[in-house]
């Protein structure tokens, strides 16, 4: 109840991906945690992403993922898969696994509204060359207009991360950077990333319970964090430097781990701080 009673009212931004978006009890589970935290007058807002089927849908068709510092490299033909993905498939199953469970999810893309405004990002190797990873975008400004109107309907906003440009284009965006900057223009009491591991491990594998910016710039430094948990930590760090109340990255393989870390005192996975 304690709990309860200090989220109530409160926004709290979900990054759901991993095992827990490919397994079917998980997905049931997810499903009624979420529609629970709204009954229980929380305002949750989950921000997907879909690598797993993204991966599967190109190797139907003879293509194979390359990624460049955990970015998928998106060229026109893997930009069409992406939005097909991410925006029909992935986003309309988590809906309906919602509102099968009780709740009123509405599925949206960063084009919706242009919702999540996008620009391309600039990439450089491990030589500090520049290098063209396709249509990746980077979050230029979320217009939070049309979830706050969903939000104070009763509804729970359900996106898939695909940003639009200048000119109408669309961007592929990592799902934990918008998660990240939507937690900010949202002004979220909280930001939960799912993951497929328990949190943060150091390099012996051992769970870091709490990080402040410069263990993480350590941690970076010497190669602890690479690969899909870089653009992960980033989007952490920079949400709890921006205001955000707090931010937990959790393992999503968990059963009900959402609601354990938020409303109970056993806390899982890795905080977060400024």
């Amino acid at each position: 109840m304690p709990h309860i009673r200090e989220l109530a009212g409160k926004t709290i931004v979900i990054k759901y991906g991993g095992n827990a978006m490919t397994d079917d009890g998980l997905k049931a589970g997810f499903a009624r945690d979420v529609v629970l935290l709204r009954q229980l007058g929380l305002n949750p807002v989950v921000v997907h992403g879909g690598g797993p089927q993204i991966n599967e849908t190109l190797a139907r068709v003879g293509k194979q993922g390359e990624f460049v510092q955990g970015m998928r490299v998106t060229d026109p033909d893997t930009m069409a898969i992406v939005e097909m993905v991410l925006g029909g498939q992935v986003n309309k199953e988590i809906v309906s696994l919602i509102n099968l469970h009780g709740g009123q999810a509405v599925g949206l893309t960063g084009k919706d509204g242009h919702m999540i405004r996008a620009s391309k990002l600039a990439m450089r190797d491990e030589q500090g060359q520049p290098v063209d990873i396709g249509q990746v975008g980077e979050v230029v400004a979320i217009e939070p207009a049309l979830i706050a109107h969903l939000a104070a309907g009763g509804y729970i906003p359900v996106i898939a991360p695909i940003g639009v440009g200048e000119h109408g284009e669309a961007y592929n965006i990592n799902a934990d950077l918008v998660a990240g900057c939507l937690a900010q223009t949202l002004c979220a009491e909280k930001l939960m990333l799912l993951t497929n591991t328990p949190g943060v491990l150091d390099k012996s594998g051992a769970l870091l319970t709490a990080l402040s910016g410069g263990d993480i710039q350590a941690l970076l430094a010497d190669g602890t964090l690479y690969g899909g948990m870089i653009p992960k930590i980033q989007s952490a760090l920079g949400a709890a430097q921006s205001g955000v109340g707090a931010v937990h990255i959790i393992d999503g393989r968990v059963p009900h781990a959402l609601l354990l870390e938020l409303l109970t005192d056993s806390h899982c996975g890795t905080m977060i701080r400024a």
